[in-house]
């Protein structure tokens, strides 16, 4: 089946692939250099990211090449796209959206490259929503409208361990002052406007985490929607969130866990959490 309208994104929304093969979403690859070893994210197992962080080992994150973008605009073209719509992780944290916009001006057809302000699955279940409207053959404008609504209506928190590796690759800002030098001071940050900003902190992980819940149910509203809780080796904790929030929120339509992108994973260090809460609306 020939969709009118191709979804892309990036590696960094965390959609499970089957999910991504069975809507026909193409997903390109950000990139990750350990060392001197520069490759795919999907290539780098977290284990050994993981280590490489605790070791102090040089670890950089980049966005694809436009050639990326290029060639698999130029795929959807080729299979009787009519418009592609290009959604991406924040620019307030890669120069992704960047890159898709380079490739974008050597096509012939319309591409509409939208910062999501978001990442992992804050981005993910929006794009997922925008390609089944394409799949369902709405026009252009009722995949972006869907897009931008639940784009809109999404909440992203991320707990982290420590603010070390955000501070590291220059992601924290404001949030530092906010949560201080306290090593039992645990820091929840959120999303907002496609900035990491301080929401929430707890003196230990069990309170910090506690208030992230009552957030996200807070957030869920009473109508459909859709929970994602993505780790960076922190996974026995996620399916325990996972369990919470099934049992507080029952309209949920999804409640997904999942490792999440090397590439936050890197920014946000090992023992961080990704907690999203995505309205149907």
């Amino acid at each position: 089946m020939k969709h009118h309208v191709a979804i892309v994104t990036d590696s960094t929304a965390s959609i499970p692939p089957d999910v991504a093969e069975q809507l026909n979403i193409c997903v390109i690859q950000l990139e990750l250099t350990i060392g001197d070893q520069e490759n795919d994210e999907r290539r780098i197992p977290h284990a050994e990211l993981a280590q490489a962080l605790r070791d102090g080992t040089h670890v950089e994150t980049g966005p694809p090449p436009p050639p990326a973008f290029f060639w698999n605009y130029n795929d959807a073209a080729s299979s009787g796209a009519e418009a592609i719509v290009s959604v991406h992780i924040s620019e307030g944290l890669s120069q992704t959206c960047q890159s898709a916009r380079t490739a974008a001006e050597e096509i012939s057809l319309p591409v509409f490259v939208v910062d999501s302000r978001l990442c992992g699955l804050g981005m993910g279940f929006p794009v997922i929503a925008a390609a089944e409207a394409a799949a369902a053959g709405g026009s252009t404008q009722g995949v972006l409208g869907v897009l931008d609504r639940r784009l809109r209506s999404t909440t992203q928190m991320i707990y982290v361990d420590t603010l070390e590796y955000l501070r590291r690759s220059g992601r924290v800002g404001r949030a530092q002052a906010f949560f201080g030098q306290a090593l039992s001071i645990k820091p929840v940050l959120v999303l907002r406007e496609g900035i990491l900003e301080p929401m929430v902190k707890g003196r230990g992980p069990e309170r910090a985490l506690k208030k992230a819940i009552r957030e996200a149910v807070a957030r869920a509203g009473y109508g459909p929607v859709d929970i994602g809780i993505e780790h960076f080796q922190y996974g026995e904790r996620a399916h325990e969130i996972a369990e919470q929030l099934r049992a507080q929120l029952p309209q949920a339509r999804r409640v997904v866990v999942a490792e999440t992108s090397a590439i936050i994973g890197a920014h946000a260090g090992p023992g961080a959490l990704g907690l999203t809460v995505s309205p149907a609306t």
